[in-house]
């Protein structure tokens, strides 16, 4: 009986498969086809990454035990501001030697300033000869001499005392923290990471192919940052640079879109955004730069755009099935781009002109 049951569920389960099957070649498989984008095919665009124009990692010239840490990630800092402090009882102590080293010679030039002048006293008289007075004289000026050295390395040992005491070089947030409490501080380990909120800027790496008369559109290029204020428009930046020099390895140059302030407007000739705020943007965050195209060039492929029910999500496989002119469906792999209502852009995968199924589960299932 039992055997006899399982037989009539795998039964069903295959008859269910064979309806649904028949179903979808009862009819023609629905399909759709992309959309193409006018007007803005002339533009690339290019992966770039938001970071700050001032980012320090600071470490510490001397080694020791963390006795005080005062910050920790995300804090905001003022310039001066204490962030951590290491064990300095040994150099507080050579601090003091130092000084007392140099009272000791104080007290040495005050009894040969004491010494010169009564001997120059007895010279006037002419009680003594010129060479012991100046004797007198020499051995003066080597007291005042050894003073001034034990004063310079007590100044020294005070410096050196204050590299134990790390502070903030100007007002930030601190970004990381990489010790902990107790930690062994040695010169050039970093211990912190601070950055400069207040002025950011997107960096992208520009292939060699697209530099040709770059330099002449800078005033053209735009920015946005995906999950920001105003992000379905294209920002105008404060301010670009692309720097004179291309990696040897990779053939590409860095190009720097300084990020405007916040309710800055948009390009001319465009619809007015306000820009992402700098309290919003953080270092790190992906960006899309967008490059024009050269006046002489020849214009690049058309903007693609497809309905987002049409793509197939399986894990990190995402793609859609185009089908061909005999009715078959045929998966491919693609690269999106920037979501627009219910449409996504499609950067690589497919062409204009391909036939899309517009329900991916049905065409999974002839596909099969």
């Amino acid at each position: 009986m039992k055997c006899l049951h399982r037989m009539s569920l795998v039964a069903l389960a295959a008859l269910s498969m064979v309806g649904a099957a028949s179903a979808v070649e009862g009819g023609a498989l629905a399909t759709v086809e992309l959309r193409s984008a006018a007007g803005q095919s002339n533009q690339t665009s290019l992966d770039g990454v938001v970071e700050a124009v001032r980012q320090t990692r600071l470490s510490t010239q001397v080694a020791g035990a963390i006795v005080a840490l005062q910050v920790k990630a995300g804090d905001r800092v003022r310039a001066g501001q204490e962030l951590l402090r290491i064990d300095a009882r040994a150099a507080q102590q050579g601090v003091a030697a130092s000084a007392s080293q140099v009272e000791a010679a104080q007290a040495q030039l005050k009894v040969a300033a004491s010494e010169l002048a009564r001997q120059r006293q007895l010279h006037q008289k002419q009680y003594i000869s010129q060479a012991a007075l100046e004797r007198s004289q020499a051995q003066w000026e080597a007291a005042q001499a050894q003073v001034n050295a034990l004063q310079a390395q007590t100044r020294v040992a005070q410096a050196q005392s204050g590299f134990f005491l790390l502070k903030a070089p100007y007002a930030g947030i601190v970004s990381e923290v990489a010790v902990t409490l107790g930690d062994m501080a040695l010169p050039g380990r970093p211990l912190l990471t601070l950055h400069d909120p207040s002025a950011l800027r997107v960096t992208a790496a520009v292939p060699q192919a697209l530099l040709g008369g770059l330099s002449a559109r800078l005033d053209q290029v735009r920015y946005e940052i995906n999950g920001m204020a105003g992000s379905a428009a294209r920002l105008q930046p404060a301010a670009v640079e692309l720097l004179p020099t291309v990696d040897a390895a990779s053939h590409t140059a860095q190009i720097r879109l300084a990020l405007p302030p916040a309710g800055a407007a948009g390009a001319a000739g465009a619809t007015a955004v306000v820009g992402p705020a700098s309290t919003a943007v953080m270092p790190g965050l992906f960006a899309r730069v967008w490059l024009p195209a050269g006046g002489g060039a020849k214009a690049g492929p058309q903007r693609l755009f497809l309905p987002a029910s049409a793509i197939l999500r399986r894990a990190e496989l995402t793609g859609a099935y185009v089908v061909d002119a005999q009715g078959k469906p045929s998966l491919r792999q693609v690269r999106l781009g920037r979501v627009a209502a219910d449409e996504v852009e499609v950067l690589t995968g497919l062409r204009p002109g391909d036939k899309v199924a517009a329900d991916p589960q049905a065409a999974a299932a002839v596909a099969r």
